[in-house]
Parts: C-alpha cells; sequence; structure tokens
C-alpha cells in the first residue's frame, strides 16, 4: 500500500506545480494587460490632440428646431379635380435667440409659403424633384423675410417632416 501512495505523490505533484504556473501566468497576462490600458488611458489624457481640439473649435452649434404649426394644408384645381397637399414643415437653425426673434414675424412667413405653395403646379409636386425644388423655394423665402426683418438668414434649411398628396 505504501507504493501506491508513493507512486501518486510524484504525479499529484506535478500536475499541482503545472495548475500552479497556469494560475500565475494567467495573474500575470491579467495584471500587463490592466497596467497597459491604466498607461495608454492616463497618457491620452494628459496631453490632448492639437487636431482633435482643432476640430472641436471648427464644429457647428446645436441645432435648434422650431416646427411651423399647424401643418399648411393647400388645395389645387388639377385636370378638373379638386387635389390636396398637406405639409408639416420644420425650421432649423443654430442659433436660439434669433429663432426667437423670427417668431415674432410669423404670420408674414406663412403667408409667403401659402402662397408659394398655392403657386405650385400640382403634377410638379408628385416628383421627388419637385418637393425639393419647392423645399428649397420654401427655404429661400423664410430666409428672405428674415434678411429683411432681422438683418441675416436665421434659418439654414427648412425640413418636410410630413409631406401627403392626394
Amino acid at each position: 500500500m505504501a507504493k501506491s501512495e508513493e507512486v501518486k505523490d510524484p504525479a499529484s505533484k506535478g500536475k499541482l506545480k503545472l495548475i500552479i504556473v497556469a494560475v500565475v501566468a494567467l495573474l500575470l497576462a491579467v495584471g500587463l494587460s490592466v497596467g497597459a490600458t491604466w498607461f495608454i488611458m492616463h497618457k491620452s489624457e494628459s496631453a490632448p490632440d492639437p487636431a482633435v481640439a482643432a476640430a472641436a473649435a471648427n464644429a457647428k452649434p446645436v441645432a435648434v428646431y422650431e416646427p411651423l404649426t399647424p401643418a399648411f394644408v393647400v388645395n389645387f384645381n388639377a385636370n378638373g379635380r379638386q387635389r390636396y397637399m398637406q405639409v408639416s414643415i420644420t425650421m432649423l437653425s443654430r442659433n436660439a435667440a434669433d429663432m426667437e426673434a423670427l417668431k415674432a414675424h410669423m404670420p408674414v412667413i406663412r403667408n409667403n409659403l401659402v402662397m408659394l405653395f398655392a403657386g405650385i403646379p400640382f403634377e410638379s409636386l408628385a416628383s421627388p424633384i419637385g418637393q425639393e425644388m419647392l423645399r428649397q423655394k420654401a427655404t429661400a423665402s423664410i430666409q428672405e423675410v428674415a434678411q429683411k426683418e432681422l438683418g441675416k438668414t436665421v434659418i439654414e434649411q427648412l425640413l418636410f417632416t410630413n409631406f401627403v398628396l392626394q
């Protein structure tokens, strides 16, 4: 019986050494990865990249969106049939104070847009190109009012958030 225990001892000592070496190697690898990550993170925090700083300085201001409510509804007489267009519009600007100042002139803006929409042929609105042309004309119309009343264009662009033809 003593011989069988002696025979098992060297084999179990070899397996135990293998397990200990594997655990130590694993701990060493984890420690190195944590140390490298910490070093890289602190290195990037201490010295800001000049290219990143320049890009942040050139970044556009936050966009300000102002919906024109209620939606515009325009009727057309196309080929002897009564047709309708409903369009919801949102204005995009980069200056909230200018947008607030422009709100005082909303009746003029809405009037100009209704007149613009009513003067467009219904057939041209059925194509994406016609819709884009209408959006650009509407943007120019609002920018014209803003330029006249406030001395600057204020609005970057108009967004059609809903466009229905019937």
